[in-house]
């Protein structure tokens, strides 16, 4: 890990950990329905105040809580045309599988890549700071994945310019 992408990493870390204190919650419209109120948006008392972790322009975490569900929100680096189709392929591909990773959202929040919904039952499931860590790890792993997907396709393209010219030579 770059020196650069520790503090940025540590802070979201931090205000995950912070922000993961969640309790059941009804709601206060319809009786026995219990829906995460950062997406239904029906009481703005149960709403905590977004907070956007940036390390730059194109690297961004939106963090979304309620009384019962946090939401994240995360722009990956994204800094030529091959790194956006690499990292629109690559999130569409997990986003279709999201039943396999429990709190994955099928749709970002628009202007963001990929989300993650964690509710109160899935604290009540699993330990609060390995869902930190696996977004957190999560983080780290995605900007190399692409990374090396772009080395991948770079190398392949070259040999295929190569095994083309020499049909010329």
């Amino acid at each position: 890990m770059s020196n650069t992408l520790r503090p940025y990493l540590a802070a979201v870390r931090s205000t995950l950990t912070a922000a993961m204190c969640l309790e059941n919650f009804g709601s206060q419209i319809v009786e026995r329905h219990n829906k995460p109120e950062v997406e239904a948006r029906s009481s703005k008392e149960v709403l905590l105040t977004p907070v956007i972790i940036s390390r730059n322009e194109n690297e961004q975490v939106l963090i979304e809580g309620s009384i019962n569900s946090l939401r994240i929100s995360i722009r990956i680096k994204q800094s030529d045309d091959i790194e956006r189709i690499l990292c629109h392929k690559f999130t569409r591909f997990l986003m279709m599988r999201a039943e396999n990773f429990v709190i994955l959202r099928r749709k970002p929040v628009p202007g963001y890549d990929i989300s993650f919904l964690v509710t109160n039952f899935h604290t009540e499931q699993m330990y609060k700071h390995k869902l930190v860590d696996f977004i957190v790890v999560f983080m780290e792993e995605v900007d190399k994945e692409i990374s090396e997907m772009k080395l991948s396709l770079n190398a392949r393209a070259r040999i295929v310019a190569e095994t083309y010219l020499l049909q010329f030579s």
